[in-house]
């Protein structure tokens, strides 16, 4: 069988529990295993994939939680460094009273993840690598090691997919240097993953009809747009269609973009590159349905790591 590689930022989640308090103000924090490319690969594993996740954390009881919390999931933690110079990174967020987020990221070893260590994984071992930027564009060695792996895949003719997961409060002072280095990865790519609002913001225009539009002209990917409680756009060939999504109660939204990145991968990860490439509209489709419970379901739950305990691919019956 083979396995998928996920690479970025692993990272702890201190979400503030006093309603509306700023984090000055908060003295109650939730502490939550996170980070895009961390939630694929337990969305991967919770679905029943081979997965290892390439990641860098501290020599700290944190950085233990996130290797423990991984491998309760059966993932691989095998390129889950440790770094003795820094601490595991922080998120720390509060949601105020005025419905915005408070903020404060304290980063650390996500950062230290380097080329020369990512040059170590045998990528034969994978049919798929996923890149979860969201600290990955961030100045530090991760960036090289986003982009020299990158272009060891695109040797091997390993099926590429990326996820931008922008974060206004962790990007907004040098967007277009995170523009610049997400358009690099939509034109390498086979797969990528944005929301409406990523869409508008990679290719500068004022409307998702617009934008779509553009995004063809920039890639030979298949691509899909979340659209929330609406579904996906599925873009392939020069041509949209939405998926719909499945009706739920949603409780916690966090974590179902990746639930729904992990589930196409999932379901990808026994074909080859040029199985993919072959594929129709209805084939993929399906995966996108598929991929829509998985996000959907997520929702359901507290926090996207609880989230996929309850993660099978039965859901996809």
């Amino acid at each position: 069988m083979k396995k998928i590689l996920c690479i970025g930022e692993a990272l702890i989640d201190m979400i503030c529990v006093d309603k509306g308090k700023s984090l000055s103000e908060g003295n109650n924090f939730l502490k939550k295993a996170g980070g895009a490319p961390t939630n694929v690969a337990a969305a991967v594993a919770a679905l029943g994939g081979q997965v290892e996740l390439a990641a860098k954390v501290g020599i700290d009881p944190f950085g233990k939680h996130l290797i423990d919390v991984m491998q309760s999931f059966g993932v691989s933690t095998k390129w889950m460094l440790q770094d003795e110079h820094y601490f595991t990174t922080f998120a720390f967020v509060s949601l105020m009273e005025n419905g915005e987020r408070d903020f404060y990221f304290n980063r650390g070893a996500d950062g230290q993840l380097s080329r020369q260590e990512v040059e170590g994984i045998d990528l034969d071992e994978f049919s798929i690598i996923h890149f979860g930027s969201a600290t990955g564009f961030l100045p530090g060695p991760l960036q090289a090691a986003y982009a020299g792996l990158m272009q060891k895949a695109l040797q091997q003719n390993i099926f590429i997919s990326f996820d931008p997961n922008y974060r206004h409060l962790l990007i907004k002072n040098d967007t277009q240097n995170f523009v610049d280095q997400s358009l690099n990865f939509v034109e390498s790519c086979h797969f990528f993953k944005v929301s409406d609002e990523e869409a508008m913001l990679l290719t500068g225009k004022p409307t998702l009809e617009d934008a779509v539009h553009s995004l063809f002209q920039k890639t030979n990917a298949v691509f899909t747009i979340t659209l929330g409680k609406d579904g996906t756009m599925l873009c392939l060939n020069n041509k949209t269609v939405i998926v719909p999504s499945i009706a739920v109660s949603p409780v916690d939204t966090t974590g179902a973009g990746d639930a729904f990145v992990g589930a196409v991968l999932y379901q990808l990860r026994e074909k080859s590159l040029t199985e993919i490439r072959s594929m129709d509209e209805e084939a993929w489709k399906a995966i996108v349905a598929n991929a829509n419970k998985a996000g959907a379901r997520t929702c359901e739950y507290m926090g996207a790591m609880e989230a996929f305990k309850h993660l099978s691919n039965d859901i996809f019956k």
